[in-house]
């Protein structure tokens, strides 16, 4: 046998003893004689020879008891989207309409809407300029004439608005003859009963100021003649 043979013999014999020695030391051992046992309230385990033992005792009639609860409540509450009300305008300088809107809005359900509304005040002013314009100014005051504060101010100032084609003295004899066409007919209603009751109770007032001026005079008068009929003295006719 050659020597690089015999390193090989001697190099192989080597590496098989110290797999066996690896195998025999450093891996993991099994016990022959290993056992355990389990038993209620102990548990007992013997391993190599050794015995280790772990025993609970409960009292007779005592139990242990272990419960958990939980409860979650979640009462989540968020604001509803807000109902937006719609924007309404003019479309001309010289349309006497005003745009109005509104909206409202709950948990459950939301509604906005909006219109248009004329506003007969400007008409009225529109009108009467035009017809100022056109040279017919008691036309136009007519028309003034239909707003009731217009009414009263004319009524005020000694100037009756025209009625039937009449003005002056003539349209107020008419507007007295058929006051209940007045525009101004419930506040001029209100103002005569009111007056009326102020001139009753003058009326009252000056009643009860004659009675006491009478009554007065009548003392004086009867005071007078008793002085009279003491002063005069008795004649016997015979």
């Amino acid at each position: 046998m050659s020597i690089g043979g015999r390193m090989n013999y001697y190099f192989t014999g080597m590496l098989i003893i110290l797999m066996c020695l690896l195998a025999f030391f450093g891996g993991p051992k099994a016990w022959g004689d290993s056992t355990q046992t389990n038993v209620s309230g102990s548990n007992t385990a013997i391993e190599g020879g050794y015995t280790s033992e772990s025993t609970t005792t409960y009292e007779s009639g005592s139990e242990s008891t272990s419960t958990t609860n939980n409860t979650t409540n979640s009462d989540i509450k968020s604001s509803p989207p807000s109902a937006s009300a719609p924007s309404y305008n003019a479309m001309t300088q010289d349309v006497c309409a005003v745009g109005i809107s509104a909206g409202i809005q709950t948990f459950g359900i939301g509604v906005s809407g909006g219109k248009h509304v004329i506003d007969e005040n400007c008409e009225r002013l529109k009108l009467a300029r035009i017809l100022n314009d056109f040279g017919m100014k008691v036309a136009a005051v007519a028309i003034l004439c239909q707003d009731e504060r217009v009414f009263e101010s004319m009524i005020q100032a000694g100037t009756p608005c025209p009625i039937d084609g009449k003005i002056g003295r003539d349209a107020l004899a008419l507007w007295k003859k058929y006051d209940h066409e007045r525009p101004d007919y419930k506040t001029y209603v209100e103002r005569m009963d009111e007056r009326k009751k102020a001139d009753e109770a003058e009326q009252i007032e000056m009643t009860k100021e004659f009675e006491k001026i009478e009554k007065e005079k009548a003392e004086e008068e009867a005071k007078a003649f008793s002085l009279k009929m003491k002063k005069m003295e008795w004649v016997d006719p015979k």
